[in-house]
């Protein structure tokens, strides 16, 4: 899903660059007074595995790629959205200035999509799924959620971009991330999830631990 240099024009990469800094100063604002001191290492954690799973790119046709994203079990586990756009920042800075993975100019789209889209999606879609389902699938939905909507959305504005055919666009990143987000984020945020529940439950935000209907 990292988008490189010269697919987006110049002026629209201003466009993301400008949502993503305002997100941002609303994100380091929740942090100073919402993130607790023991939740530290666990974002830690996420980010270095985030880092990881992310390595492993499956190339799409027309230069982009696929892979799980991580957005979603961040902002699930840590209670904010905020706090996954903010692991994905740090993760997409590193990944575009050391290693060259997604393009400077595109850095703000692609910490639009992955920080901001998978977040914000992930995080209130599992809010809303919770009311009527148990946590474990709405966990499981939401972090899918969270991989392939975005996915659609980058084949949109790349589309809008003049770089991607739409109709194509949307069915090689669609169908790869349906797959990536069943086979990969799904499964495997819903692990961590779990895992984390029956270590360290109080690691957890309040709001979204694992409710009595679960298992």
């Amino acid at each position: 899903m990292h988008i490189p240099d010269g697919f987006i024009p110049l002026w629209q990469c201003i466009i993301y660059y400008i949502i993503i800094i305002v997100v941002g100063y609303f994100a380091v604002r929740w942090a100073k007074t919402n993130l607790q001191e023991k939740q530290i290492p666990l974002l830690a954690v996420l980010a270095a595995g985030i880092f990881a799973i992310q390595a492993m790119n499956i190339p799409i046709p027309w230069g982009t790629s696929g892979h799980m994203v991580g957005a979603a079990i961040v902002a699930i586990l840590i209670g904010s959205p905020f706090a996954g756009f903010l692991v994905l920042a740090v993760v997409l800075i590193i990944q575009g200035l050391v290693f060259g993975d997604g393009g400077i100019t595109a850095l703000g789209i692609n910490i639009f999509n992955m920080g901001v889209l998978g977040s914000f999606i992930g995080f209130y879609g599992f809010k809303g799924l919770r009311s009527f389902i148990s946590d474990i699938p709405a966990v499981f939905i939401a972090c899918f959620l969270g991989v392939a909507i975005p996915a659609v959305a980058a084949a949109i504005e790349l589309w809008v971009a003049g770089t991607f055919p739409l109709i194509t666009g949307l069915y090689f990143m669609g169908i790869y991330h349906i797959i990536i987000g069943i086979v990969g984020e799904g499964v495997i945020s819903t692990i961590v999830y779990v895992a984390i529940s029956q270590v360290r439950p109080d690691l957890i935000a309040l709001g979204t631990r694992v409710s009595n209907k679960s298992f």
